[in-house]
């Protein structure tokens, strides 16, 4: 058993490294890959868990074998489209109101019916359903009152020693003690905002932005101060940095890692420029990593609090996009905040929830969860280059296109005269379920011509036909 065990890591870790090498571009569509023997040597492999690899990879439509040739990097039918360009929003801070307009266009998101591109939700497929509901049931008998008591803050033990065992991953040195449970990332963020501003505040954000940031800056009675953003580096520090110079601001809150809606990842240089430009104005970063595990290329990106010595980064996670939405367990590090942030906590929700806490702290104390991570990373590298094909197959000329290396999500900009409400709208009485960009900007009509689509499901007849309906329905709004 032990050694079955070992060969699938085996064979996962080379299939990840050439997941990683495809998509940083070092092996290109229709480059033949290393022999089998080659690779076997290479890795310090056997030939069986090359083949192994290479039959996982060839599954998920990434690589492809030619009879008498070998194995090659699939080829792309078309050309990808362009990227989009820097975002570009007014330098004046805003307030928001996008709650309204993010309510009535989600309405749609539980209905099984609608063709699901909109939310940023991974199918249950892709999860350890089972796993994890054997792990509550089992849970739910042995625990016994501890199972329903409430968890007070900063949580669940076993939890937070498993999150901290986990931040050596990404170079953090940081304790049990640094971390409060939360329910969701959505929570911790919005603690977060309330531990370091009060109303009126301005808050720094990347934009476009997510839009439940959007929300827990507008119910704060907070201002946004959008800062422009490229689509695969991420928030411009000149820009910020020229922003901090005229206006005060009380916090930046980002995604660093993978982005939403635009899947950017900032360079590792960028994120200790970034520390150190905040450190020096007292500035507070609020950093969204709950992405971050959710990579393509062969390591984890380091995230700023990795770069932190004051404690000014708020780091918030959860475990939402990886194992269980539902489960809603999140958590903060909230650095020089930590007080602050737990008696907020017990103020807004008393405590997370017992049971999902234990469950997910049962799956991580085993490497089942890197296993899992290993083979999510792979679905999703490919379903998000079927999605990116057939947007370049369906939709209208001039549609530009993200190109993430991790999470599960496409920004996509269509010509000018599309407007993402009436697409949305078209889609729905389609039953498609789409993200206009409207709602990723405190900014009325800014991104009225983009739409954010989620790679999260697997990619079958049904998705397919969805966006060539998608793409025709916006060729007749061009």
């Amino acid at each position: 058993m032990k050694a079955a065990t070992a060969k699938a890591k085996l064979y996962e870790q080379v299939a990840e490294r050439l997941t990683g090498a495809i998509a940083a571009g070092t092996l290109r569509p229709g480059e033949r890959l290393p022999s089998v023997r080659e690779l076997s040597t290479r890795e310090r492999v056997s030939v069986s868990t090359v083949l192994q690899a290479y039959l996982q990879l060839e599954s998920l439509g990434i690589i492809e074998t030619r009879p008498q040739s070998g194995h090659y990097v699939r080829r792309r039918e078309r050309l990808l489209p362009a990227e989009p360009q820097v975002s570009r929003p007014a330098s004046t801070a805003s307030t928001v109101s996008v709650s309204a307009l993010v309510a009535r266009l989600y309405r749609a998101v539980n209905d099984t019916r609608v063709v699901p591109l909109g939310a940023a939700s991974l199918a249950p497929e892709l999860l350890p359903v089972q796993r994890l509901n054997r792990e509550l049931a089992l849970l739910s008998r042995e625990e016994g009152e501890a199972a329903i008591n409430y968890d007070m803050p900063p949580g669940c033990p076993d939890l937070r020693r498993q999150i901290a065992r986990r931040a050596l991953d990404w170079g953090g040195a940081l304790g049990p003690d640094a971390f409060i449970t939360t329910c969701g990332a959505s929570e911790a963020i919005h603690l977060s905002l309330m531990a370091v501003a009060k109303t009126g505040d301005t808050i720094a954000i990347e934009s476009p932005a997510y839009y439940g940031a959007l929300q827990s800056i507008e119910s704060l009675g907070l201002r946004a101060l959008e800062i422009p953003s490229h689509p695969r580096y991420g928030l411009e520090l000149e820009a910020l940095q020229a922003a901090l110079d005229k206006r005060r601001v009380a916090a930046v809150l980002l995604v660093p890692t993978f982005s939403n809606p635009l899947g950017s990842c900032m360079p590792e240089e960028h994120r200790q420029r970034l520390v150190a430009m905040l450190a020096e104005r007292d500035v507070p970063l609020i950093e969204d990593d709950l992405y971050g595990d959710l990579f393509f290329g062969p390591d984890r990106p380091r995230p700023c609090k990795a770069f932190d010595t004051e404690g000014r980064v708020l780091m918030c996670g959860s475990f939402s996009k990886t194992l269980a939405p539902g489960y809603r367990v999140g958590w903060v590090a909230p650095g020089r905040y930590h007080e602050r942030v737990e008696l907020l906590k017990f103020a807004q929700t008393v405590a997370t929830p017992s049971l999902p806490q234990l469950a997910i702290a049962r799956f991580l104390q085993n490497d089942g969860y890197d296993r899992h991570l290993r083979g999510l990373r792979r679905r999703l590298a490919a379903q998000m280059d079927q999605m990116r094909e057939a947007i370049a197959e369906h939709f209208p000329e001039g549609t530009c296109v993200t190109r993430p290396t991790g999470g599960s999500l496409l920004w996509v900009e269509m010509p000018r005269t599309v407007d993402a409400l009436a697409l949305h709208a078209r889609a729905l009485e389609a039953g498609i379920s789409i993200a206009p960009g409207p709602i990723f900007s405190a900014q009325p009509q800014r991104y009225s011509h983009f739409i954010r689509l989620n790679c999260g499901n697997p990619w079958s007849p049904r998705i397919e036909a969805a966006v060539a309906t998608l793409g025709c329905l916006a060729r007749n709004l061009a």
